[in-house]
């Protein structure tokens, strides 16, 4: 099959790319003009540049790649995240979430692109609820100010999606390389400094996805026909009181202090603590049905060690 992967260079991409050629896919990479094309040339993949925002280039490339399936990897998501300041740092991913999927689909379905798979979120749930969210858990009605765009537009992704038959992939918290947990990424740096606490007890649930996981539900979702949302994460949603002194035990790190909510807004702010206590995990149950898919690593326990233990290989992923 010819599938076009837009964002093909991200940490997703990254795994994903080679994944599709070793299960017998010819890819082509949708790359911003300039450097990102040789990013994804490394990979192996053919390259088309097109700004996702310029419809006009956008259909060029398509129509030149002619893909038989597209996988929407759209987000530009920076490598350090200020909770304070989330809508504005979001405001480009937002705009490839709604304008650069509408460009995309636009042009899919004017040249028969037959199969759509996209990348939504797991952790847009509503808080509270009994146990791990399913796909028919309501998304958050009432999220934090800073949330607000952000979730405006992934509902806005899905929207798009589903109405051309597609798959959406909702994924759980990234690690692996590239990510903000990997060995040099900037949650685990803050980690090894002592500098994240646990916020008003770090009650969120957090569900986890390595990279290569959620690659390889990808690469499941193109063989297969559903069309709905689905929970791309591991088996064991946990509590952030639970997984981060794990992760600092891993990294030899101190052990994280508590913080009250009330204290830590003044420097996360109402969007970053809500992050760190009303979070709800999501079930994964879904996707390995109909997707026939397992993840590599079924706890974040299993990935974490594998991933940032001094023992570790750089390649371990």
């Amino acid at each position: 099959m010819q599938v076009l992967v837009a964002g093909g260079t991200g940490v997703i991409g990254r795994q994903l790319v080679p994944l599709l050629r070793s299960a017998g896919h010819d890819v082509v990479v949708l790359s911003r003009p300039g450097r990102s094309a040789t990013a994804a040339d490394r990979l192996g993949a053919k390259v088309v540049e097109a700004d996702a925002l310029d419809r006009a280039a956008v259909a060029k490339a398509l129509r030149s790649a002619a893909p038989e399936a597209i996988v929407n990897m759209l987000t530009a998501i920076p490598a350090e995240i200020n909770p304070r300041r989330l809508a504005k740092d979001f405001e480009l991913t937002n705009r490839l979430r709604t304008e650069g999927t509408r460009n995309l689909l636009e042009v899919a379905r004017d040249i028969g692109v037959r199969r759509v798979v996209a990348q939504g979120l797991a952790y847009a749930y509503e808080p509270g609820g009994s146990g791990p969210a399913d796909e028919e858990a309501p998304l958050w009605k009432n999220p934090p100010k800073q949330f607000v765009p952000v979730l405006g537009a992934l509902r806005d992704l899905e929207r798009q999606t589903l109405l051309a038959e597609g798959a959406v992939l909702r994924l759980g918290h990234l690690y692996g390389p590239g990510t903000i947990y990997a060995q040099d990424g900037s949650f685990v740096q803050q980690v090894r400094a002592g500098k994240v606490p646990l916020v008003g007890g770090g009650t969120a649930t957090f569900s986890f996805t390595h990279t290569r996981d959620a690659a390889a539900a990808v690469v499941a979702a193109l063989n297969s026909d559903y069309s709905g949302v689905l929970n791309v994460v591991d088996d064991e949603p946990a509590p952030m009181n639970v997984w981060l002194p794990e992760l600092a035990d891993i990294l030899g790190a101190r052990k994280p202090k508590g913080a009250p909510a009330a204290l830590a807004r003044m420097a996360v702010g109402g969007w970053g603590v809500a992050f760190m206590t009303q979070l709800r995990g999501a079930d994964n149950s879904r996707a390995k049905l109909q997707l026939d898919w397992t993840p590599r690593y079924p706890t974040w326990r299993t990935g974490f060690t594998a991933e940032l233990s001094s023992t570790a290989s750089p390649a371990a992923a």
